[in-house]
């Protein structure tokens, strides 16, 4: 577990500067939604995006297992509802290709698993 020796910060953990770069994309391609989608999916497509990378950040600061996976866990569960929301906006057309969306998500979803495994002693 040499590789952990530079994580101090979640800032440092690879799975949340790569969620983070989700959220900015997600901020991004959400702007360019009709207008009357601000309320809705929008809205619940940044609230899921953000939601990812904050779960991450404060999982990182618990000392249990038990707390750190609970919120490793729900940052898991947002992705999972953005996948959705891609889904959505892909059917609706307001994206025109979610391939990058859906492989960011993918790689994500994987190095939160891995995390979990890590820190529940599993590889």
């Amino acid at each position: 577990m040499s590789s952990n020796n530079n994580i101090n910060t979640f800032k440092d953990l690879q799975v949340w500067q790569k969620a983070h770069s989700l959220v900015i994309d997600i901020y991004k391609i959400t702007k360019e939604y009709p207008k009357e989608e601000k309320y809705g999916l929008v809205s619940q497509m940044r609230r899921a995006a953000v939601s990812v990378p904050a779960n991450i950040t404060e999982g990182f600061r618990k000392h249990g297992i038990k707390d750190k996976t609970k919120f490793y866990n729900i940052a898991q569960a947002s992705l999972d509802e953005l996948s959705y929301y891609i889904i959505l906006s892909k059917d609706l057309e307001y994206i025109l290709n979610n391939v990058s969306f859906v492989d960011q998500i993918e790689e994500i979803a994987r190095m939160l698993s891995g995390l979990i495994q890590s820190i529940n002693g599993r590889k």
